[in-house]
C-alpha cells in the first residue's frame, strides 16, 4: 500500500483496536500492522479495557466492535472521545439495527464500517478519518438518509424546533472522497439544523452541488458530474457551507432534503 501522503495524514497512524473475539482482534492487528504508515499501540477485549487503553495511549484512532462484555461499544465511544476529543472512532461490526447505528453516530463515532467490509475499504477509511473525514458503508448510510427524510418532513410542522448536536470530530470543511462502495457521512443524526435567517442565496451551481453530495457523492464523484476541478468543487463546498451556517456536511445533506420537502 502507498503511504498516505494527505496534509493531515503524514506520520505514523497509530491505532487502537477493541473486539471481544480474539480471532478477529488478533486478525486485524496483523492485517493492518503491515501497513508502513499504521502502529498498532494496543488491543482490548472489552468496553472498559478499551477505554482504559485509549487514556493510557491516546491513540489516533480506535477501531471499535459494539456488542461487548462489561461495557459496549457504544459506552466505550462516548467516554473514549469525551474524554481523548483528538482520538476518533471507527465502529467495526457485525450489526447494523438503526438503533446501534445512531447511537453510535450520536455518541461520537467518525465512520461506520460492517465486517464484511473489504481490507481496501477499512484502510481508505482509516486514512479518511485521520484526515478529518467520515464514512459509512452502504447499507447504513442509506438508514441516516432515510432518517434524514423523515426529520426533514417533521420539520416543516409548526412548533418548535431544536438545533442539530454536532458530531464529535466532524469537518467543516475539506474533500469526502471514497473508495466506493463506501460512503461519506455528512453529519449527525440529532435532526435538520434551522435554517438562520440570514442565509445567503446560492447560486444555480451551488444548489446543483448541494443536491449531488445530499445524494452521498463524493468531491471527486461531483467534479466528474459536472466538469470542475475537484478543488474547485472543494471551495464550493466550502463556500455552501458558509452560506448556510452549516458545520458539515451531514447538515448540508439536511438543509438539501428540507429544500427538496
Amino acid at each position: 500500500m502507498i503511504k498516505d501522503s494527505s496534509e493531515n495524514g503524514s506520520g505514523v497512524l497509530r491505532l487502537l483496536i477493541a473486539d471481544d473475539q480474539p480471532l478477529i482482534r488478533r486478525g486485524l492487528a496483523m492485517m493492518l500492522a503491515a501497513e508502513p504508515d499504521i502502529e498498532i499501540v494496543g488491543q482490548a477485549a472489552d468496553g472498559l479495557e478499551a477505554i482504559e487503553k485509549a487514556l493510557a495511549a491516546r491513540p489516533d484512532i480506535v477501531v471499535m466492535d459494539l456488542q461487548m462484555p462489561r461495557a459496549s461499544g457504544i459506552v466505550a465511544t462516548r467516554e473514549i472521545t469525551a474524554k481523548l476529543p483528538e482520538t476518533r472512532v471507527v465502529v467495526l461490526t457485525t450489526f447494523d439495527h438503526d438503533d446501534l447505528v445512531f447511537e453510535a453516530i450520536c455518541a461520537g463515532a467518525q465512520a461506520y464500517l460492517l465486517k464484511d467490509a473489504s481490507e481496501a475499504d477499512v484502510l481508505e477509511t482509516l486514512r479518511a478519518v485521520r484526515r478529518g473525514e467520515s464514512r459509512l458503508s452502504p447499507t447504513v448510510a442509506r438508514k441516516v438518509m432515510d432518517q434524514f427524510r423523515a426529520f426533514a418532513g417533521s420539520s416543516a410542522k409548526p412548533g418548535p424546533q431544536s438545533g442539530a448536536t454536532e458530531l464529535a470530530g466532524a469537518e467543516k470543511s475539506g474533500d469526502s472522497a471514497s473508495v466506493s462502495p463506501m460512503v461519506p457521512l455528512a453529519a449527525s443524526a440529532a435532526g435538520p439544523p434551522n435554517a438562520p435567517a440570514d442565509v445567503d442565496p446560492l447560486t444555480e451551481k451551488e444548489e446543483r452541488i448541494l443536491d449531488l453530495l445530499a445524494e452521498g457523492k463524493s468531491n471527486k464523484q461531483i467534479a466528474a458530474e459536472i466538469f470542475l476541478a475537484e478543488g474547485t468543487v472543494k471551495n464550493y463546498v466550502s463556500r455552501i457551507m458558509d452560506k448556510l451556517h452549516a458545520r458539515n456536511r451531514l447538515e448540508l445533506a439536511m438543509h438539501a432534503a428540507k429544500r427538496r420537502g
